[in-house]
């Protein structure tokens, strides 16, 4: 029932009620009934009409009322949040980027020299500013509680889509574990490590194809990410420029999940993420 409905009906139903009650009064009550009595009665009907019919109505527009400021409230924080996000992005995030690129065309100039390590160190350390200002802006952009916004099953896959076109790698996704088994946290770290691991893959990986896949529930999940790349040789943890997979399984450690990074077989590398694993 609308707003404009519960208005009208309660304007119309107290003279519904007053023109009803005359009518049998002096139709079918008067032999019986006295004016003085009927005057009397027609009061108390009216009462009786406003607190049973007449006060739920009113708590059905109270209700619709208070639904409808939370919601304004909700969409307004998240306007807010969205415009705090694109200013992160338009300034910190940009002179960042910026700044490593030029560390990074620093670092080439000066490989050899004695303040090389130094300067390695500094990169890296902006390299990791700019993670956690993406990781800030993208936390932004989701609602700090699943309840202050009109809830979506399926906010994890969007995101994830989302992810994979940006990418413009083919792709196969599988997402079978359920937005409401995981928590606001969980939802943004995981897609935090997601992220980060399809721009692994964009930038290193020279891949074709990537393959996302997430099965589970709440208390046990496991989530790939695979592309057909031509993988690593080493040890990815001894490469210097490899932040990105460095803090993505910091990551996971942080959340207690476990975190495998390794070449498949048949080409290409696979990052797996669990939760509930034989190790947790």
């Amino acid at each position: 029932m609308s707003y404009k409905h519960i208005k009208w009906m309660i304007l119309i139903i107290p003279t519904i009620t007053v023109g009803l009650w005359e009518y049998i009064r002096h139709q079918f009550l008067m032999p019986y009934l006295s004016m003085e009595a009927g005057n009397w009665l027609t009061p108390v009907i009216i009462y009786l009409v406003s607190v049973t019919l007449l006060n739920k109505l009113f708590q059905v527009m109270e209700r619709a009322q208070a639904e409808l400021e939370k919601e304004k409230a909700a969409k307004s924080a998240l306007e807010a949040r969205e415009q705090l996000a694109r200013e992160l992005h338009d300034g910190i995030a940009q002179s960042l980027f910026l700044l490593s690129v030029q560390m990074d065309k620093a670092d080439r100039n000066l490989s050899g020299s004695a303040h090389q390590g130094e300067l390695r160190d500094a990169r890296k350390t902006v390299h990791e500013i700019h993670h956690y200002v993406r990781q800030a802006i993208a936390q932004l952009k989701i609602p700090e509680s699943t309840s202050d916004l009109p809830t979506h099953p399926q906010q994890m896959l969007r995101q994830i889509e989302d992810l994979i076109y940006t990418s413009r790698l083919e792709s196969k996704i599988s997402w079978n574990i359920p937005d409401e088994d995981l928590t606001t946290k969980e939802q943004i770290e995981l897609i935090a490590c997601i992220r980060e691991a399809v721009l692994n893959v964009r930038k290193h990986a020279n891949a074709g194809f990537i393959q996302i896949t997430g099965q589970g529930n709440k208390t046990s999940w496991t989530v790939s990410i695979m592309d057909d790349g031509l993988g690593y040789k080493g040890d990815p943890w001894d490469r210097p420029d490899r932040y990105g997979l460095r803090i993505t399984k910091d990551r996971a450690a942080e959340m207690g999940w476990d975190f495998a990074f390794y070449n498949q077989e048949h080409g290409g590398t696979c990052m797996t993420i669990m939760k509930g694993g034989p190790d947790s």
